[in-house]
């Protein structure tokens, strides 16, 4: 009796193919997709963008898929805050004090350290300052939650892992020599597969792209118009060449600044706060402190 589901030719031989043959072949494939080279990753981007075009797959699958493909190269190092533009709290602070510091940086958790700011004893959850409010006497190192520390060389699909199996949404990243370098957070490692994660923290529906913060500073958006900044802050930034601030700061800067970073341009200050898919989403905006005449800035 013959075979009613025959195996197609194999090339040359007129001889069917074996289902592990073609299994094998598969694999090989799927191996060779995975973990590709650095030639094989350039053509797998650009078979992403054919099937885009095709329409074989929606543009934000393959802004995905690319995410995880660049990720892949990418360690806690490249993605952290940097220690110098941490938002942390002292644990010896009044309570006032820690709670104004929640309002005005709007995180839900925070780093505490005791004497310096290199020596982090635990995360503080914003929410469990009530607890506080509600019981003044309440020692706030019983509302410490234990700090999860890794190395800067960490690579975020390892850490990305640890996030969810232990779930942890915050990680303190150490130097080589064991000192604090910064911190990351899940939402960091996700956005560099989805893009922009919008929270509370981004107003959509706002109707300026500028917002006076709790220390009296501003918040402006990387796409604020030009025009509006210069209204804000009765300054003269040159807005022919550029569609927005974040387009003027980078041309500034000669690169698309890092969170933390602070970049001076036509004598105000801008800090990055929040950056989305390779471009600034937020900065702090203030005036450069002045130099008087014959006084240098140290």
């Amino acid at each position: 009796m013959s075979d009613p589901h025959p195996g197609r030719p194999q090339r040359g031989t007129g001889k069917p193919a074996t289902p592990s043959a073609d299994r094998r072949t598969l694999f090989q494939k799927l191996v060779e997709l995975v973990s590709p080279g650095p030639d094989s990753r350039d053509e797998l981007m650009e078979s992403l963008a054919d099937a885009e075009q095709r329409e074989l797959i929606a543009p934000e699958s393959r802004m995905m898929l690319e995410g995880v493909i660049r990720m892949a190269d990418m360690s806690a190092g490249d993605v952290m805050v940097a220690a110098p533009h941490m938002d942390l709290l002292d644990i010896d602070a009044p309570s006032d004090d820690l709670l104004h510091g929640v309002i005005a940086t709007g995180h839900s958790r925070f780093p505490v350290y005791e004497g310096q700011r290199d020596n982090v004893i635990g995360i503080l959850m914003a929410k469990d300052l009530l607890k506080l409010q509600r019981s003044p006497d309440l020692s706030l190192r019983t509302l410490l939650r234990p700090a999860v520390f890794v190395p800067e060389s960490k690579g975020l699909n390892e850490l990305l892992r640890d996030f969810r199996s232990n779930r942890n949404h915050l990680a303190i990243v150490i130097d080589e020599f064991g000192k604090t370098a910064g911190l990351i957070t899940i939402e960091d490692v996700l956005e560099e597969i989805v893009g922009e994660i919008e929270d509370e923290f981004d107003d959509k529906d706002a109707e300026s792209d500028i917002y006076t913060l709790a220390d009296g500073s501003q918040r402006v958006a990387g796409d604020a118009d030009i025009t509006a900044v210069n209204e804000a802050f009765a300054v003269n930034l040159p807005h022919d060449a550029f569609d927005s601030i974040g387009g003027l700061i980078a041309h500034e800067l000669g690169r698309v600044p890092r969170r933390g970073e602070t970049v001076e341009v036509g004598g105000l200050l801008f800090s990055v706060m929040l950056t989305r898919g390779g471009a600034v989403r937020w900065f702090k905006a203030t005036r450069a402190p002045e130099v008087l005449p014959g006084v240098e800035s140290s």
